[in-house]
């Protein structure tokens, strides 16, 4: 289920709540906050709605566990400390709060490789339809405890926007945040910020993009903008909002204009959805411009191996690799068909001639355009 109900509004939810709103001013759960979240979630799960939450605290938590002190740069070993000390008291407090509003919840932790995996992908997206299906709230958030630099999501901005477009296909995300939305500024240091109601699809925002709010969080508007691309690009409508707002679900669900939103492009099928998040390209294929025009004509072609210049990267057959032009900008992404290896032998000669080059039958294509999808404009 990720369409639309019979009454216009959202069939499937992902909401996203930042350590500001769960970890209150002395780094413990914030009680009263969740409590009056899992509520709204509850109302939505009565009208119909499925939703999903990407929870972050848990370092939070567990570094004022650990160490009484929330202000304090933890190094990557204690960050990983934390996160095996917080995460079973944010899961209590959220557990609790829905329960007392009707609900069971789930824990679900991930990491990267979840969903760069296909099959591990798979497992997931049913995993938690199971739990949708019987009305139970996925809590998710970053294995913390066990990611590593290349298993990272980098921030729960960016597995939010993941799991709306891989693992459950959602047809809103929700970022809850303790400002209205994307400002113009950051209203900390200009009075003068103001709210960015709606954005288009092709708007450039970096110049809003802010770093993270302070120890406790990764992220900022920098990385909520990333993810939120990453979601409306695949089709998604983004909300930024003002989690503490009162009844702020409802009031989006029902359409109203709540804090940014962020237009989506049109739905793009499930396979190259998981191409557009996936986050760890294994190398680069550099091809020439008349290559360039032809995957970003409308419809796009394959990657025939006449148009590539370069491989870069150690990668086999059926990784993921991106495309580039010559000045080093993203084009595309795509399953490639042959190793590093394998390319090189390859590389600017007609597809007729792959056989005797590699010394068997092989693809004409070495990226096939149904296992490609173009990001660059």
């Amino acid at each position: 289920m990720s369409a639309e109900t019979s009454t216009g509004k959202p069939g499937r939810i992902v909401v996203k709540v930042g350590t500001r709103l769960v970890v209150g001013a002395e780094g413990r759960p914030d009680r009263e906050f969740m409590a009056r979240l899992a509520r709204q979630i509850a109302e939505l799960h009565d009208e119909g709605c499925q939703v999903l939450l990407v929870t972050s605290g848990a370092v939070h938590l567990g570094r004022h566990l650990m160490l009484g002190d929330t202000t304090k740069t933890l190094r990557v070993s204690e960050r990983t400390a934390a996160a095996a000390l917080g995460q079973p008291e944010l899961m209590r407090a959220w557990a609790e709060a829905f329960r007392d509003a009707g609900l069971l919840t789930a824990q679900v932790l991930l990491t990267q490789d979840d969903i760069v995996h296909r099959a591990r992908c798979v497992n997931l997206h049913d995993t938690l339809n199971a739990l949708l299906r019987r009305h139970i709230v996925p809590l998710l958030n970053e294995n913390d405890s066990v990611s590593g630099v290349d298993t990272t999501f980098g921030e729960n901005d960016n597995l939010a926007a993941m799991v709306a477009v891989a693992l459950a296909p959602s047809d809103l995300l929700v970022y809850l945040q303790d400002e209205q939305g994307l400002m113009t500024a950051d209203p900390r240091e200009d009075s003068q910020a103001a709210l960015i109601p709606r954005v288009e699809p092709d708007e450039d925002l970096t110049q809003y993009a802010t770093a993270a709010a302070g120890p406790e969080s990764l992220g900022g508007m920098a990385k909520k903008i990333e993810g939120a691309r990453r979601a409306t690009d695949c089709g998604i409508r983004v909300v930024i909002a003002a989690g503490r707002a009162e009844q702020v679900l409802q009031r989006i669900v029902r359409g109203e204009a709540v804090g940014t939103c962020l237009l989506p492009r049109p739905r793009m099928p499930s396979r190259k959805a998981w191409l557009t998040v996936h986050g760890m390209p294994a190398g680069a294929l550099i091809v020439d411009d008349g290559a360039c025009r032809a995957l970003l004509r409308a419809h796009g072609s394959s990657l025939l191996p006449s148009g590539i210049l370069e491989a870069r990267g150690e990668f086999h057959a059926r990784d993921l690799v991106t495309v580039t032009d010559l000045q080093g900008r993203e084009i595309a992404r795509g399953l490639v068909n042959y190793s590093a290896a394998e390319v090189a032998r390859i590389i600017g000669k007609h597809s007729s001639e792959i056989p005797e080059l590699l010394g068997r039958p092989g693809e004409e294509e070495v990226i096939h355009r149904d296992d490609m999808v173009v990001t660059g404009n």
